[in-house]
């Protein structure tokens, strides 16, 4: 694992730090690939039941190191579908959300453009209220180009997306609290989102699993589709090993012992 992103696993929790502080985080080749190889191996760390997702240093992510990109050199691979239906930069930040297990991210300080991307494909976010956040990209007179678009439209309002991509203008965690892009704010966004996740991972692993997969299947699905996969998850789940000791464990009122 490269040090520009760290992963430690500590009851069934992945905590997983940005590592490039004197930067802000920011996003250059090198750190993309090493965020790519984190969640590469996240993906395949069976006893992880949650990851939480912050930034060393003074913010969580100063969005695209624009200084590293100056040559253009990731226009010329942009419709180039490596990775499924993306592109590498789609990738890197849509595989937080495709990954098995619930993500949080703990937002402080920047997070801005490419970092806004990242915390919004996890599944809840953390920020501290006088986070700085901003779709930036109408700066440089370019557009949201990671996968955004995809997640953003299942909890931003559409007035307000049009608004903040249009003018790039920066808000607080406060403000994005009321608009959608922040889950909850808290003064220690870490240490919150440790206390969420560790409240997550003490839960029935087979249903968080199956629950984030049909949570993000919603925008795609119609209500038939909706009713069926509902049926199939829980049809897979119920009566099994990990269901019996869900239900044990709260009538014995004792901690669960799952089975990864």
């Amino acid at each position: 694992m490269s040090e520009r992103v760290t992963i430690s696993v500590k009851n069934h929790i992945a905590d997983v730090r940005f590592n490039r502080p004197d930067k802000m985080n920011a996003l250059d080749s090198e750190q993309i690939d090493a965020i790519i190889d984190a969640t590469d191996k996240l993906a395949v760390m069976k006893d992880v039941r949650a990851i939480v997702i912050s930034g060393n240093g003074k913010g969580f992510c100063a969005g695209l190191d624009m200084s590293s990109f100056a040559n253009s050199a990731v226009t010329s691979s942009l419709i180039e579908r490596s990775h499924g239906n993306a592109n590498k930069y789609q990738h890197v930040v849509l595989q937080w959300r495709r990954l098995p297990a619930p993500v949080i991210v703990a937002i402080h300080g920047a997070c801005v453009g490419g970092g806004l991307q990242f915390a919004s494909a996890a599944d809840i976010r953390i920020a501290a209220p006088d986070a700085k956040l901003s779709i930036m990209e109408m700066r440089w007179g370019l557009i949201p180009d990671m996968g955004s678009y995809a997640t953003w439209r299942s909890f931003v309002r559409d007035d307000i997306l049009r608004e903040l991509t249009y003018t790039n203008r920066i808000f607080s965690g406060e403000e994005g609290k009321e608009l959608g892009f922040v889950s909850h704010l808290s003064d220690d966004p870490l240490a919150k989102a440790m206390e969420l996740a560790a409240e997550i991972a003490g839960k029935n692993p087979d249903a968080i699993k199956a629950a984030k997969r049909l949570i993000n299947k919603l925008p795609d699905m119609n209500e038939d589709e909706i009713l069926m996969m509902e049926s199939v998850e829980q049809d897979k789940i119920a009566r099994g090993p990990n269901q019996k000791e869900a239900v044990m464990s709260f009538m014995q009122k004792r901690t669960a012992s799952f089975d990864d």
